[in-house]
């Protein structure tokens, strides 16, 4: 997972519930500010308690005594955090930014086009069963560029990939807005999505130097 959104969700030798980058209403009218409060506030909370409760149940733990839902604990409710984390912080409150600079030449090369790459990416959003993520993520053996799907949360925790740009379709995160109109949520997504942020994780740092999505 990517290492820029782990500093921002992990503090003092706990996992915590960094804050959103904008205000609850900022996002309006793709989000409303109840969806913002009650995702942010209770649903990815959750996850950080899942994950800190699951963690320190290990470190109390005998090697012997460890059992594997412990483990799938903390996978679920650690993942959750990370995805959330990421979520969050690739989504602007300026409507219909694009890609530009070398990661808009990468997607071309990738996918076709910007409009192609859009498609499927909608495509694997509508299409995950029942809860889950669609991400765009660098696969680092390859270092090419992959759309995926992930249902619940820990299945994204894949080797040697690093998620640039992820979309939550768990109903939690727009069922208040679009209700069960998953595809209608995943249009508004793809004109909310911070190009600068997706860019500063596919050149892997924390400011982006880079002629890109600025």
């Amino acid at each position: 997972m990517d290492t820029i959104c782990l500093r921002d969700g992990y503090a003092d030798g706990q996992y915590i519930l960094p804050p959103l980058p904008y205000d609850v209403t900022a996002l309006e009218p793709f989000l409303d500010a109840e969806t913002l409060r009650l995702h942010h506030d209770a649903h990815h909370a959750a996850y950080v308690a899942g994950a800190n409760a699951a963690l320190a149940q290990q470190r109390s733990m005998s090697s012997a005594g460890i059992s594997a839902a412990v483990a799938q604990s903390l996978a679920f409710n650690l993942a959750g955090h990370m995805l959330h984390t990421l979520y969050w912080g690739n989504l602007s409150p300026q409507a219909g930014q694009r890609p530009c600079g070398e990661l808009a030449r990468v997607i071309d090369s990738e996918f076709g086009s910007y409009s192609d790459f859009a498609q499927l990416f909608r495509n694997v959003a509508t299409g995950v069963q029942g809860s889950g993520w669609a991400v765009l993520a660098k696969d680092a053996v390859s270092h090419r560029l992959v759309v995926l799907a992930a249902q619940k949360h820990q299945d994204a925790l894949l080797p040697r990939m690093r998620p640039l740009l992820v979309c939550d379709v768990w109903e939690h995160a727009y069922y208040l807005r679009y209700r069960n109109n998953r595809a209608a949520y995943v249009d508004a997504f793809m004109d909310q999505i911070c190009w600068h942020t997706v860019c500063q994780r596919y050149h892997h740092n924390k400011e982006n130097n880079h002629a890109c999505c600025k």
